[in-house]
């Protein structure tokens, strides 16, 4: 069940220094890579049908492609900045392999025709900020990293940039208005595929584990990728399991796995031999999942989206039979009213207002049409701004709703009665 991509070295001991990265396998794609031209390694991602990790799952190469056909001076940008509640992935290969990232970064560069990349990181992870430094570090002494990567006529130069805790930063227009040191607010998407333009030039912007895949593609080729996961959703995510479980971490799957077996074996089963009740699949932004639907759930994109949620960041978040599911979404959109960034009315004004009514009804205070309303404000504020923040905020009120709407009436039949 488990695989080994990318986390072949986290049980490794001093897995994130240089001397033993190297002794592992890491760098040696570069050898490879060097000695073929730039489009054909763009090629070889774009077959191996590798996508996006950070959430999207959109296609890698088709993005790739957007910036290696502009014919510009072009830039490269890791999206390190892990912020989404239930997620913690790309720490994971931050903390234990950072050389892994860095030889991803410089293919990636060299396939698309960039020298200069950056590496956007929370500004929480201090720790993480550090080790990375000092991984660079090592890689500029050792030669792979500046004007002449592991001697071959080709530079490549990393810098890193620590955000400043907004979870909004991780929408990759956002995150690059922020690298350019404005105030982090999303983009107008253009009404046809483009990539991102930092300082006006294109731009690629690729999570942390979406990176770090691309050794094993250059080393092993298309097809021992697409040997894992399914013909659309190929490869493995590092799928990451936390809340009432026994046995909580990351763990490294295929594709289409059984969501309920993987709970039961590797998740060790519900804490103190609890039925399972509910889970959110992909970070705290993916509509909940009862425990009628996890039963029949496979973890691939296609799968989630036909049961009515999203794969996303492949974070679940396990709740168990005594959890109250209004209380649940309070604590949701608690995080979303004080993390929207305020640009856009609907979602500025909008998760304000959710967040107080769920509040009046965990007070006694609800309203007999509070269900109506928070529908109707869901629907107000989905499809309706720049971004993606609130149709997500949209889809988990839905969601709730849809799933455990007996919970949100009883609150309200409470409060009928405390009237």
């Amino acid at each position: 069940m488990i695989y080994k991509i990318v986390s072949k070295n986290f049980d490794i001991k001093d897995s994130f220094t240089l001397e033993v990265a190297k002794k592992n396998g890491v760098y040696q794609s570069i050898d490879k890579a060097f000695k073929r031209p730039p489009y054909q390694i763009e090629s070889e991602v774009e077959k191996s049908g590798l996508r996006g990790k950070g959430g999207g799952g959109a296609l890698a190469g088709a993005k790739w492609c957007l910036v290696s056909s502009s014919n510009e001076t072009s830039y490269l940008v890791i999206n390190a900045d892990e912020s989404e509640p239930g997620t913690f992935k790309d720490r994971q290969i931050l903390e234990f392999d950072p050389h892994l990232l860095l030889e991803g970064m410089i293919l990636t560069a060299y396939a698309i025709g960039a020298h200069d990349t950056y590496i956007y990181i929370r500004g929480e992870y201090s720790a993480l900020a550090k080790r990375l430094n000092e991984a660079i570090n090592e890689a500029y002494k050792d030669g792979i990293l500046g004007e002449k990567v592991k001697g071959f006529n080709y530079r490549v130069d990393i810098t890193i940039h620590r955000g400043a805790g907004a979870y909004i930063c991780g929408e990759k227009s956002a995150l690059i208005e922020s690298l350019e040191g404005n105030r982090g607010h999303p983009r107008l998407k253009p009404q046809h595929p483009s990539p991102e333009y930092y300082f006006n030039k294109p731009t690629l912007v690729n999570n942390v584990e979406t990176i770090a895949t691309v050794p094993f593609i250059i080393n092993e080729g298309a097809e021992a990728y697409r040997s894992f996961g399914t013909s659309k959703s190929p490869g493995t995510l590092l799928f990451g399991i936390s809340g009432h479980i026994n046995n909580p971490g990351i763990y490294e799957l295929a594709f289409g796995e059984s969501m309920q077996e993987f709970i039961n074996t590797l998740g060790g089963g519900i804490k103190n031999g609890k039925k399972l009740k509910a889970v959110i699949p992909g970070g705290a932004s993916t509509p909940i999942l009862s425990a009628k639907e996890v039963k029949v759930a496979k973890l691939d994109y296609e799968s989630m989206k036909e049961i009515g949620s999203a794969l996303g960041t492949g974070g679940m978040i396990i709740m168990d039979e005594d959890t109250c599911m209004v209380s649940a979404l309070k604590n949701l959109l608690s995080f979303y009213h004080h993390e929207s960034c305020g640009q856009c009315t609907p979602c500025r004004e909008g998760t304000s207002w959710v967040d107080g009514i769920i509040k009046n009804m965990l007070i006694g205070k609800a309203q007999k049409d509070d269900i109506e309303l928070l529908s109707d404000i869901s629907q107000t504020m989905n499809g309706k701004t720049i971004c993606v923040f609130a149709p997500a905020v949209s889809m988990v009120i839905d969601a709730f709703i849809l799933r455990f709407r007996d919970e949100f009436e009883a609150y309200i039949h409470k409060g009928d009665l405390d009237d």
